[in-house]
């Protein structure tokens, strides 16, 4: 069919011979390459190079002879899988040979000069002296192509010739080869990088810590010296690349810096023991909790928080008892609050958390209150409404505050009962605002958020608490959340506020499209429409009302 085809059919042709890679083929192959189609003669060079014997070669070789410069790149093409087949069939000096004539193309693309540099070097029985050759090229192309290639050798000696060109390389050259020592893993390679990583630029010195943890065999030692380095961004990516290395003896060395009497050098550690995640340390933490040195003692606890678990509860709660320092126990609180939720059912610990309530002092009770609160639950909450009545100002405001962000309806009696008798107005209004934030919860029945509502309307004075509950209406989809929030339209602080909410409920209300909400609202409506508003919700009422009488017909 060769000879019969042209266009897309011929290509499909060509394909499939150089699929079925039949040698027989080749000659009526090798005429192709002349077709004034440029699409053909790439299918028959890709075909002749899957094909990839000596005849192949031979006709592409021919055929560059007189090739012009657009069809050169498929002739190349064609030669590198021809090198690729001849090379993988053991005809290495034959495919060496193709990679040679390939590198004589100095003006070819760059990519051309590369694969061809990258095939001589795996192919050529001098291979590794034209890769330490290319090593030193002024072309970082060519150098780059040559550092890539030693991916695919393994050869320790590789690893050599890698790391003895490094003194001689500009500073870009020299990460590149790091970075390629590194990924080719070879233990060979850690003595060159150990020296890197402690004499040389910044930035090759933060390569050489970057490729260490990469080597299997990497113990670290090298990046132990720099944990505490003065250039803070050496000690970063040093403490970050210790942590990475998986060899056994990381943990021993971590474990052997906590024990030394270095304060910095024992910060670092436990540093390192949580990257590492090292649990088996938790007793020697806890330990450090009680430490003479601030330092130790503050960083101690919140690791406990990272690493400990709930079993660790009881001594972080005598932990917290011993102490009234702000800072230790802003660290506790925290450390608690991650221990209580570590085995998913904080309610488990809140028993233990009122019991220490009840033992604490005044600042340490505040930070009891705030995770008690966070936690949530019946018996928390008792607890937290007991606290509100503490003769201390602080547990009491923090008691309150804590109710006021209650995640749960159960808190609402109490909220609203403690808006009712308190005596001052801060203490009221985080109490309305909790109470009507509740009322304003989506998942509660309408009837229930709305009579919360009723109950609040009957106390709140200020415009401020008046705002709060034209917010919580303003989420009821009900008729009578609309007539509870139209009189606050007469009040000018606050009547934008009420018109919002009206027109939110009546618009959600109308989407429902019934002829006798419709009615009723026409008269809702029109009230908004009679109270002096901005031009945006004017529009909006008038848009409402129209579309509240079409619907009523």
């Amino acid at each position: 069919a060769l000879g019969k085809l042209e266009g897309r059919p011929l290509i499909g042709v060509i394909t499939s011979i150089g699929v079925r890679r039949d040698a027989s083929a080749v000659a009526q192959l090798s005429a192709l390459l002349n077709n004034s189609d440029e699409q053909v003669v790439d299918a028959a060079a890709r075909a002749l190079g899957d094909i990839g014997n000596s005849a192949s070669a031979a006709a592409l070789k021919t055929a560059m002879l007189n090739a012009s410069k657009t069809k050169l790149l498929s002739l190349f093409k064609g030669l590198f899988r021809t090198a690729e087949a001849l090379a993988d069939a053991g005809q290495r000096d034959q495919a060496a040979a193709i990679y040679e004539q390939l590198r004589g193309f100095t003006s070819a693309p760059h990519q051309v000069c590369s694969g061809a540099l990258r095939g001589a070097i795996l192919t050529r029985k001098d291979g590794l002296s034209l890769l330490k050759e290319s090593l030193h090229s002024d072309d970082y192309l060519i150098f780059s192509a040559a550092v890539k290639t030693t991916m695919e050798m393994q050869d320790s000696e590789v690893t050599e010739i890698l790391t003895s060109a490094l003194d001689k390389l500009p500073l870009d050259n020299k990460i590149l080869v790091i970075q390629t020592l590194g990924a080719r893993g070879d233990d060979k390679a850690l003595p060159t990088l150990a020296s890197m990583s402690r004499n040389a630029p910044k930035a090759v010195r933060i390569a050489a810590i970057k490729a260490t943890p990469m080597i299997k065999g990497a113990t670290g030692l090298s990046l132990v010296g720099l944990l505490d380095d003065s250039d803070r961004d050496i000690s970063q990516e040093a403490q970050e690349n210790f942590a990475a290395i998986q060899h056994p003896s990381v943990d021993q060395t971590i474990i052997k810096m906590f024990q030394s009497n270095d304060v910095k050098m024992r910060l670092t550690a436990l540093e390192l023991m949580n990257r590492r995640r090292m649990t088996g340390c938790v007793p020697d933490i806890l330990k450090a909790t009680k430490d003479s040195n601030e330092q130790i003692r503050l960083t101690s606890i919140r690791m406990m928080g990272n690493l400990g678990n709930s079993k660790q509860l009881p001594s972080l709660l005598d932990l917290l008892l011993g102490t009234e320092s702000p800072q230790e126990l802003n660290e506790i609180r925290q450390a608690i609050g991650d221990l209580c939720t570590k085995d998913g059912d904080p309610q488990s610990s809140v028993g233990q958390l009122v019991q220490t309530l009840q033992k604490a002092k005044p600042s340490q009770k505040i930070e009891l209150l705030r995770i008690i609160g966070g936690i949530g639950g019946a018996e928390a909450l008792k607890a937290v409404r007991s606290a509100v009545d503490d003769a201390d100002t602080q547990v009491h405001v923090t008691a309150i505050r804590a109710l006021s962000t209650w995640k749960t309806p159960d808190a609402a009696p109490y909220l609203l009962e403690l808006a009712k008798a308190a005596d001052n107005n801060a203490d009221r209004l985080l109490c309305l605002r909790g109470y009507l934030g509740i009322a304003g919860i989506g998942n509660l029945p309408a009837d229930q958020r709305l009579s919360m509502c009723q109950q609040a309307k009957e106390i709140v004075k200020q415009d401020q608490e008046k705002t709060m509950l034209l917010a919580a209406l303003g989420k009821i989809d009900s008729l009578a959340a609309i007539k509870l929030i139209t009189p606050y339209l007469s009040e000018q602080a606050i009547r934008l506020e009420a018109a919002t909410a009206s027109l939110g409920v009546a618009e959600r209300l109308l989407n429902g499209k019934n002829t006798e909400v419709a009615k009723i609202l026409i008269a809702e409506l029109q009230k908004v429409c009679d109270t002096p508003l901005n031009d945006s919700l004017a529009k909006r009422a008038q848009d409402l009302l129209a579309k509240a009488k079409s619907i009523a017909g």
